[in-house]
């Protein structure tokens, strides 16, 4: 079992002729990643590597199958892009590209809300991945194994090494949700996602501070989750006052500290580590009782 994405998905990649999407593409399929087409207005009928490449989604959904779109097209074309997949009621639409402007994030969203066919994870984000299943995006397939740990995150890099620091126990599935003011699945949603999977057994949980999506997650957690839960937040040294990172780490006051939300998440019985290695060490704790 994994979230999302399985053994069986198949993946069509939006911009895969430019320079980021044909390298991707190319990680993608080497990590075992079933890539099934490409996407490129105009360049119908050429190929990457002996995967054909479409002129639009909604051919190329007919003719191989796809069922997940992994968007790197540029920021200006991304609200079409993301609008062609829903179009194509392509089931997940994960969206690479950074900085989308806000309110196209915000229309493509309502668009796939209104259509009730298709989730979209990001914009901003590196993607996700079921550990020798399949890989939607950027995630590195090398440095972790198959297991019983889910993983959501706001951030990229410490997707990374919290996957590296946990490798001898592995992961179910991956989720780099990004860290936009605005993104298609948020921390509940995977939580959620993560609770109802039979093969996933304990939860890390990876935030930063700004806006108050953890605060959100803290009190689902409370509500909701039974299995265990670890977090981490980053930012715990950003000088007060200072804006830090990017349009997602707005502070306002003590809201969105990350003193408030390890807070927030300690109340609902998470163990917060004050690093990415202390959490990733009461992981391990919670999994090998060592």
């Amino acid at each position: 079992m994994s979230i999302w994405l399985d053994s069986k998905s198949r993946i069509l990649v939006q911009g895969m002729t430019g320079s980021e999407g044909t390298k991707h593409t190319r990680r993608m399929v080497a990590s075992g990643a079933e890539v099934v087409a490409g996407v490129t207005p105009g360049k119908g009928g050429t190929a990457v590597d002996g995967i054909p490449v479409f002129g639009d989604v909604a051919t190329a959904v007919e003719q191989t199958g796809a069922n997940v779109c992994v968007v790197f097209v540029p920021p200006r074309f991304a609200k079409a892009a993301v609008q062609e997949s829903v179009n194509a009621q392509v089931p997940l639409c994960v969206v690479i590209t950074e900085g989308v402007p806000v309110h196209d994030t915000a229309a493509f969203f309502q668009y796939a809300q209104n259509s009730g066919s298709t989730r979209i994870i990001g914009p901003n984000c590196p993607g996700i991945i079921s550990p020798g299943l399949s890989n939607a995006g950027i995630i590195p397939a090398d440095i972790t194994g198959r297991g019983r740990i889910g993983l959501v995150s706001k951030s990229g890099t410490l997707t990374y090494q919290m996957m590296y620091e946990l490798r001898d126990i592995g992961f179910s599935t991956c989720v780099g949700i990004g860290g936009d003011p605005i993104i298609g699945t948020t921390h509940i949603d995977c939580l959620d996602a993560f609770e109802a999977d039979p093969e996933t057994d304990a939860i890390v949980m990876i935030g930063e501070i700004g806006g108050d999506a953890e605060e959100r997650a803290a009190a689902h957690i409370a509500a909701h989750i039974n299995k265990p839960v670890v977090g981490y937040i980053a930012g715990f040294t950003a000088p007060e006052g200072k804006t830090m990172g990017h349009a997602g780490a707005i502070v306002s006051g003590s809201s969105g500290t990350a003193t408030a939300k390890a807070e927030a998440l300690e109340a609902a019985g998470v163990r917060v580590g004050k690093t990415p290695s202390e959490a990733a060490r009461l992981m391990r704790t919670i999994i090998t009782g060592s």
